[in-house]
This record gives structure tokens, sequence and C-alpha cells, in this order.
């Protein structure tokens, strides 16, 4: 089991738990829109690390945003398997081939 796998696992526990004992928890708990808003917040730092050319401040801004897109699927019920079969569906294809095809 890889860290990615589980960290969504872990996510996936939280769901429900005490808000007071959890931060996964409380994020669940403010609902999706919530969960999406602090994703985007997260991005948005990981984007000013990659223009300052900071690699460890990036590293560590890009597993907020891994956890932060974690808990928004978690919130939409999409898993971590969800989007793994989607990449797997998409593998081998070319992007602008598959950009058209949306």
């Amino acid at each position: 089991m890889t860290a990615l796998t589980r960290l969504a696992a872990t996510i996936a526990a939280r769901k429900g738990a005490d808000t007071d004992s959890s931060w996964t928890a409380k994020l669940l708990a403010k609902g999706p829109e919530k969960c999406a808003e602090k994703f985007g917040e997260e991005a948005v730092e990981a984007i000013i690390e990659a223009v300052k050319g900071d690699r460890a401040r990036l590293t560590s801004e890009a597993a907020d945003v891994i956890y932060h897109l974690l808990v928004m699927l978690a919130a939409r019920d999409v898993t971590l398997a969800d989007v793994e079969a989607e990449l797997a569906r998409r593998e081998g294809q070319s992007g602008i081939t598959e950009k058209a095809s949306r």
C-alpha cells in the first residue's frame, strides 16, 4: 500500500468522525464547498512556490494539495480508485486526443 493509498483510506475513515479530534472530519463536516475552497487555496500556494523555485516549499505545498484534493473528492464520494480508473482509461492516449473527446 502506498502513502497515497493509506492517506485516502485515512480520510475515508475520518468521514463522520468526531470533529473535535480530527482536522479531516472537521473539513468534511463543513461540506464539499468548503473542501473545494481549501483545495483551491492550497493549489494557489503550490503555484506560488513553483514560481519562486523553492523545491522544499513546493514539495510541502504539493503534499498539502494532494491531501486537500483527496478530502475534496471524499466530500463528493469520489475515491482514489475512481481517479486511478480514469487515469488508466486515459493511459496511452494523447492529451490532445483526450481533450478533444470531451
